[in-house]
């Protein structure tokens, strides 16, 4: 099976952001922000995002039925993968298991190597 490479974009508030990307690193050292001999890479950026909860969802910021703007952190990082995309699924899962949202925004492309 060949190496393959994955960019993960997901979205935080700004105040999570570190927690999730130590989580990340930490759980998944070698799959997670690892591009060749350097680690825990990650490129941030700020804007803001925004929302409007349906009636049934249970939001941790803001409130039901209202919109909400929120101060987040645009989060990209490489993940590895042996290539059977194991190691990206279980990325997107520690994600989700680590991030504040009901509900996570989170994009993967894969990498081409040209």
């Amino acid at each position: 099976m060949s190496v393959l490479r994955f960019k993960l974009i997901f979205f935080s508030p700004r105040q999570n952001t570190r927690q999730i990307l130590d989580h990340l690193f930490k759980t998944l050292p070698q799959n997670v922000g690892k591009i060749n001999n350097y680690q825990e890479c990650a490129f941030v950026t700020r804007g803001t995002g925004q929302f409007k909860p349906g009636h049934e969802a249970q939001p941790t910021i803001g409130t039901a039925e209202m919109l909400e703007y929120v101060e987040e952190d645009r989060v990209e990082v490489v993940v590895n993968d042996k290539g059977d995309r194991e190691d990206v699924k279980r990325a997107i899962q520690e994600l989700k298991a680590v991030h504040p949202y009901e509900e996570v925004a989170y994009d993967v492309y894969k990498l081409e190597d040209l």
